[in-house]
């Protein structure tokens, strides 16, 4: 245990988290040995179902072949089925597609495989298994098939009461009462028999839906509170969701909280942003107090409604975000003294409302767009690099380019936020839509790296997870280690085994930061950019409209 433990530990520190609301697609960027690969994924949204595939190779080679199929967290790989051939996309030039089947819900993945000039290789892309939305049956095709069972039913009960009265006369005999009678139990009982038939079906039916409708997946909902006095923000999670979901074992096992594990050094990475104007942002980490409870200390941040979105990672590679409104009546004031501290890596960022160009609040900063730069707060300069006239589309693949300049004009040299080169943010803005991301894409490398490692253990899950009390105790013993450590040291642990490093071997310049994403849907959004330099966060936000 302690083995299996210390290996996840200094795996899971450095994953990025794949966490969203109403965001389901799934990007991935990076390699799959020698094989540089953009992966795009539309998970289904009812399980089981299909996942679209789209993979875009960097470089055109002949004679490669790329496949892929599905990797199932809970049974490892003695589970896995065998590979779908992906063929070469009539839309999209240079993409390959495959259709992937998702037959139980849960943490599972997309394993990527490329046959090609280069050798064979392979990558792990994390999927959340979920079902979201529930079919409904055409009116035109429910009316079709009831009176195609209505003529089956009287098609059966003539049958079998012509061979209960019928069928026993000799030839040229004539019907008499008691055979009409028998004839007439026959067809009676007939009846009977096929309606408990129907009646059977119908019950059988109408619970599996009933168990599809109590299992439906649901953001996990939690109570947030705020002390204005104290600026102490206290989180506490459904208790009685979470026993509901134990219920079902399969996402009881994915979703346990006692289970959480670090994403990129934070067990808890937790937005404030304002309602309505999108002008307020903060980014925050919680401490746990215990498996259900998390404190975080926030700034002065002016009254108001606020979306709450809280991400977290499991051991089994769920990644979720938590949802919630939370309502600040005064403004904070922090005036009564506490001993919670703010976390080192907390960020506060105050913008212009996202409909408007005017700030509204002192100090605040002025939103970027395609090609119009916006100021940092150490003086640099953020610019997106789109052509304000390209339109952005709904269900397209986009790559997000920002670059990030020096107070002198000349490129910024970026340091390693939290493990990271970047982080965004990305808002619909009713608060429909949001996801965190990070430029090798929008999975979860936690859940990349607990794939791997459960694919090389042939064991059943209830055997391969470790106690969840000694777990958690080996997390926070971990997370007081890591917050202890130096600048320096911190980041060379989270950084470890990461695809993208300062010195750019992504293709991207240090100065230089990309996130490829999918917008779902059309709206106004904005999109928070989240840097380090000379040991300063630098945020930034850019509005954008989505078509």
């Amino acid at each position: 245990m302690k083995k299996l433990i210390l290996c996840l530990l200094l795996l899971l520190a450095a994953s990025t988290g794949r966490a969203h609301v109403g965001s389901p697609g799934v990007t991935f960027e990076g390699n799959a040995g020698p094989y540089k690969l953009l992966v795009n994924i539309t998970p289904p949204d009812v399980i089981p179902g299909t996942a679209a595939v789209t993979v875009f190779l960097e470089d055109a080679l002949q004679g490669v072949q790329i496949s892929a199929k599905p990797v199932y967290w809970s049974v490892g790989a003695d589970g896995t089925p065998q590979a779908d051939a992906a063929t070469p996309s009539v839309t999209q030039p240079g993409a390959y597609e495959v259709k992937i089947w998702f037959m139980s819900v849960g943490t599972s993945s997309i394993e990527v495989i490329v046959n090609g000039p280069k050798g064979k290789a392979s990558v792990i892309v994390p999927v959340m298994a979920v079902s979201t939305a529930k079919r409904s049956m055409p009116a035109g095709l429910g009316w079709g098939l009831f009176a195609m069972a209505v003529f089956l039913v009287v098609l059966m009960v003539t049958i079998i009461s012509a061979s209960t009265g019928d069928s026993q006369l000799s030839p040229g005999q004539q019907m008499d009462k008691p055979l009409r009678v028998r004839r007439f139990i026959g067809g009676l009982s007939g009846l009977v028999i096929l309606m408990l038939i129907l009646w059977g079906g119908w019950s059988w039916w109408t619970a599996a839906a009933n168990n599809y409708n109590r299992y439906l997946y649901q953001p996990i909902q939690a109570t947030t509170k705020v002390d204005a006095q104290t600026g102490v923000l206290t989180l506490s999670v459904d208790g009685n969701q979470l026993a509901n979901i134990a219920q079902n074992w399969r996402m009881s096992v994915s979703r346990k909280m006692n289970y959480v594990v670090p994403d990129h050094g934070k067990l808890m990475h937790l937005f404030l942003i304002k309602a309505g104007d999108l002008d307020v942002f903060a980014h925050l980490h919680p401490r746990r107090v215990d498996s259900v409870t998390f404190v975080a200390k926030v700034p002065d941040m002016p009254a108001g409604r606020y979306f709450v979105y809280a991400d977290i990672t499991r051991l089994s590679g769920f990644a979720e975000t938590i949802v919630d409104t939370l309502v600040i009546a005064d403004k904070v004031s922090t005036t009564l003294a506490t001993t919670l501290l703010p976390d080192r890596d907390d960020a506060y960022y105050i913008s212009n409302p996202i409909n408007s160009k005017t700030a509204t609040r002192t100090g605040a900063a002025i939103c970027g767009s395609p090609g119009i730069e916006t100021k940092l707060n150490d003086g640099s300069t953020a610019v997106w690099m789109q052509n304000p006239g390209d339109q952005l589309k709904a269900g397209e693949l986009t790559q997000l380019r920002f670059e990030i300049l020096g107070p002198d004009r000349k490129p910024a040299l970026l340091e390693p936020y939290m493990g990271m080169m970047a982080h965004a943010v990305i808002l619909k803005d009713d608060g429909s839509v949001y996801i965190h991301l990070h430029p090798p894409g929008s999975f979860s490398m936690g859940s990349q790296k607990a794939m791997l490692d459960r694919l090389a253990q042939h064991t059943a899950w209830d055997k391969y997870l470790p106690s969840s009390t000694a777990f958690a105790d080996s997390i926070n013993r971990f997370m007081t280690k890591l917050d202890a450590m130096g600048e320096t040291e911190r980041n060379e642990l989270l950084m470890a085994d990461m695809p993208h490093k300062a010195t750019g071997d992504t293709g991207h310049k240090a100065h230089q930061i990309s996130f490829p994403y999918t917008f779902p849907q059309p709206g106004k959004y904005r999109i928070w950019v989240q840097a380090k330099r000379n040991g300063v966060i630098l945020n930034s936000a850019f509005d954008a409209t989505v078509k």
